[in-house]
């Protein structure tokens, strides 16, 4: 690998079928180590039930509140700075408790793809 910036001009924030709003900011087969997303959920709405394979997953509050489930743990509530650590084929979902935008990161080791993407909501 070798060093670069990655700047952040014109990045899509874009609608997932898991009921956020995802921007990329770096996901690249150039570093596969690691990905990192800016998600954003609206007031109100929680996400899909669903696991990653193969995949280590952080959530790092930026702004908001919200309320994590993850595998058997009871749910927890989550405040700017707090950092959620999710191992590969763990279950979990979060639900946005606060008036305004829940935003976070989401860091991925190795990097985000989407056929690690395991959708555990049944079809409606």
């Amino acid at each position: 690998m070798k060093e670069r910036i990655q700047l952040q001009k014109n990045k899509d924030e874009f609608f997932t079928p898991e009921k956020c709003y995802i921007t990329e900011l770096s996901n690249t087969p150039d570093d596969p180590e690691v990905s990192i997303a800016r998600a954003r959920v609206k007031p109100g709405v929680t996400t899909s039930w669903h696991h990653l394979a193969g995949i280590t997953e952080r959530y790092c509050i930026i702004s908001g509140s919200g309320r994590v489930e993850i595998g058997n743990m009871p749910p927890q509530n989550l405040r700017t700075g707090d950092v959620v650590t999710i191992p590969p084929m763990c279950r979990q979902r979060i639900r946005n408790i606060g008036q305004d935008d829940l935003i976070f990161l989401a860091i991925c080791t190795p990097r985000f793809t989407s056929d690690a993407y395991i959708d555990l909501e049944p079809p409606v």
